[in-house]
């Protein structure tokens, strides 16, 4: 474990009180050994056996110089004068525990870190420091134990805020529900702007953008400049379809923000934004902005923003580089889905609309090839890309007279006829191809007997089908 999540509670404990016999002390004995401490004397060992006799009975001056050696880094010396201070209070110094679990951390010993905090909060079971740091250690091996010491405090000092800190040891374990829980007890006015921060955190990783943009709002009053709290503000705005103000704290993060440093995950926001906005053009800038960020090092991060931009092209209605960036999206995904591919077929479509002639033939062409990837790829997508290839193929042949379209309607008969129970895609897909094929053998054919075959089978699904009645002469 590393030093630094034993020992980065100790901000906490800013605000309490310290016991008497804590106290850094103002006696001549201390200053003249923090003195000794920073100047090392060549008899200096000697001289602190002097000092150490003379106040082998005072533990506020022994316990100050402990914390002497601790602050100049002399884990050695302060050790033993913790120790020596534990021998003079008969070990109901909670301080001294403390301190030796704080060097045992230092040494990124947990057991024996926990072991001495438990100590101190043996020789006072009023003393925060020992809960929180034992709850500290305890936070990634076992957080249900860091709370449940936690507990003990509450129960000790009714008067110490611990729901915050209980927070802070979830969110640290990755457990945001059970953050959520304990923020939600806590008085957001008098915590930390860290666990506002984690807080808010906590909840825009539970979906809960509301409550997560209200917590980095109250934050903002605090620190107006907090690139945390702005960008909280601006992706849970972004989420919440809030576009036009999702974009004022996007402005704040990114030129009003102090010590700001932003990743892909921010130019994707903005994207994000500028494309609910309607904003077409910036959006592609920023998705374009996010691409080109070091931390975008993973295939499928890269694809997704890709794709973001297809998006935002198809919102300008650019069915040429929204093809162009899903072909690139499909190449770059990990594993392209059914769905990916049905949706290359849909903008082929989308695009050939806005053509005519030989160059929105060419784009069906094109659809139609799409669908054929889709249903060589998964089998479970065969007759959906089966229905769509019959309906590209008949907007190539309008009048039928290639029959285009024909094989396909057949191969979408044969796979949806046999079955026993049919939904209502069925029953749909089924009717086109029937009215498909008795249009083809009664106009472009003109074999009426075939046609009639299909009105039959068209009238046992669809009764008061007006197609089917008009070739059979059904009133």
């Amino acid at each position: 474990m590393k030093t630094i999540k034993y020992l980065m509670m100790g901000a906490l404990m800013i605000g309490f009180s310290t016991q008497a016999n804590a106290q850094d002390g103002t006696a001549a004995d201390v200053a003249a050994v923090k003195q000794m401490i920073s100047s090392k004397p060549a008899d200096f060992d000697k001289q602190m056996k002097n000092y150490y006799k003379k106040n082998k009975k005072n533990v506020a001056n022994l316990l100050a110089f402990a914390k002497a050696f601790y602050a100049a880094k002399d884990t050695a010396n302060a050790r033993t004068f913790a120790n020596y201070t534990l021998a003079a209070s008969k070990n109901k110094n909670a301080e001294a525990f403390i301190m030796l679990g704080d060097i045992q951390a230092l040494g990124d010993n947990g057991g024996e870190a926990a072991s001495y905090y438990t100590q101190a909060r043996y020789a006072d079971p009023k003393n925060p420091e020992a809960y929180f740091k034992y709850a500290n250690v305890y936070r990634k091996i076992s957080p249900s134990e860091a709370i449940s010491v936690l507990e003990e405090l509450r129960a000790q000092r009714p008067d110490v805020a611990v729901d915050a800190i209980a927070g802070r040891i979830y969110y640290l374990a990755n457990d945001f529900e059970k953050a959520l829980e304990y923020y939600n007890k806590a008085d957001m006015t008098k915590m930390e702007d860290s666990d506002l921060s984690d807080y808010a955190m906590s909840a825009f990783f539970k979906q809960q953008n509301q409550k997560s943009l209200e917590i980095a709002q109250y934050g903002l009053t605090r620190k107006p400049r907090s690139a945390a709290f702005n960008r909280l503000a601006f992706f849970n705005s972004t989420d919440l379809k809030e576009y036009d103000q999702a974009l004022k704290y996007a402005d704040a993060l990114f030129n009003q923000s102090d010590s700001a440093k932003f990743s892909y995950f921010d130019y994707t926001y903005y994207g994000n934004a500028y494309n609910g906005a309607k904003q077409s053009d910036k959006a592609i800038e920023m998705y374009e902005k996010a691409l080109a960020q070091p931390d975008m090092d993973n295939k499928d991060k890269r694809a997704g923003i890709i794709e973001q931009i297809t998006e935002a092209y198809l919102n300008k209605d650019d069915f040429e580089n929204a093809i162009k960036y899903h072909k690139e999206y499909i190449a770059t995904v990990e594993k392209p889905t059914a769905n990916d591919l049905a949706k290359l077929g849909q903008l082929h479509t989308q695009k050939a609309g806005t053509l005519e002639g030989d160059a929105q033939k060419e784009e069906l062409k094109n659809a139609d090839v799409a669908y054929e990837d889709l249903q060589n790829r998964y089998e479970n997508a065969i007759e959906y890309a089966t229905f769509m290839r019959a309906r590209v193929n008949s907007y190539q042949d309008p009048d039928q007279k290639l029959g285009l379209a024909l094989p396909f309607y057949q191969k979408l008969e044969e796979m949806i006829a046999p079955k026993e129970t049919k939904d209502k895609a069925d029953n749909a897909r089924l009717i086109e191809a029937y009215r498909y094929m008795i249009s083809y053998y009664y106009v472009a054919k003109d074999d009426k007997a075939k046609a009639t075959e299909f009105a039959h089978k068209l009238l046992k699904i669809d009764p008061e089908n007006d197609i089917a009645k008009q070739v059979l002469g059904v009133k």
